[in-house]
């Protein structure tokens, strides 16, 4: 029997990477899951291989940046399970330019979906929650922004420290509900994003970007998705249930080193 039986879990971006993870994890751990994205095609894809092994989900189709768009898919997730009892603000974008670079549009992606997104999705979620006097909310910021930054992360750290503060007034605001909410900072973790990183950063070679990541890392590697998912997975369950207002680093070690030489 898992830590989440009987619980249901609204995750955002969890069409991949580490959405993805997270989503597997949650219904192995017992949950029914909605997993949620822009388009279902990948999603339903996970779901239907969900099902079949004798777990729970469902795929639902949903823009963070429109709420009404997140308003219908909570509301088919309700009508299909009853309730939601967790949700993962997952979704999130990143594109690499350095500041005086940075067009507005640039600036206003990273702004619309990784923070309105998380203030959209809570909002149309926290009421079915408060409804039912219970509710696990695991925010996905990044040590990117709250701790660390290199060239070029300007929009993408501005946007992830601002969970940080979201995180922690929130959690204060619900505690009164008996609502957890708290917040996970990976590191590094082996996603198309990360991919999509490396070839920004070489296109002519981005495997040498990931090699050059993974000597800089401690534990010498990228984390797997279903690591961050089973991080995510004790943070929505009654074991954490005196945890709130709180941040987890899963890093691997990333941000230990205290000199400028990585991998030394």
């Amino acid at each position: 029997m898992g830590k989440l039986e009987n619980k249901v879990a609204f995750v955002t971006g969890a069409s991949m990477g580490i959405g993805e993870g997270i989503a597997r994890v949650l219904a192995e751990e017992g949950a029914a899951v909605a997993l949620a994205a822009r388009s279902t095609g990948k999603t339903k894809a996970i779901a239907d291989e969900l099902n079949a092994a004798g777990l729970k989900a469902m795929a639902v189709a949903v823009d963070v940046t429109d709420e009404a768009s997140i308003k219908a898919a909570v509301a088919e997730v309700v009508k299909t399970y009853g309730r939601i009892d967790i949700l993962v603000n997952n979704a999130g974008v990143c594109r690499l330019a350095n500041f005086l670079d940075m067009t507005d549009e640039d600036r206003d992606f990273h702004i619309d979906v990784n923070i309105k997104g998380i203030w959209n999705t809570t909002r149309a979620v926290l009421p079915v929650m408060i409804e039912n006097g219970y509710g696990k909310i695991v925010n996905m910021s990044s040590v990117t922004g709250p701790l660390v930054a290199d060239e070029g992360e300007t929009a993408y750290a501005m946007s992830k420290a601002a969970i940080y503060g979201f995180t922690k007034a929130l959690a204060r605001e619900t505690a009164k509900y008996k609502i957890n909410v708290n917040m996970i900072m990976p590191g590094y973790v082996m996603t198309p994003m990360a991919q999509s990183i490396a070839v920004q950063s070489c296109p002519e070679d981005p495997d040498s970007v990931i090699r050059g990541i993974e000597s800089g890392v401690p534990l010498g590697r990228l984390a797997d998705p279903k690591e961050v998912g089973h991080l995510a997975a004790f943070l929505a369950s009654d074991d954490a249930a005196y945890l709130t207002g709180t941040q987890v680093v899963i890093d691997g070690g990333s941000t230990l080193p205290e000199t400028v030489s990585v991998g030394a």
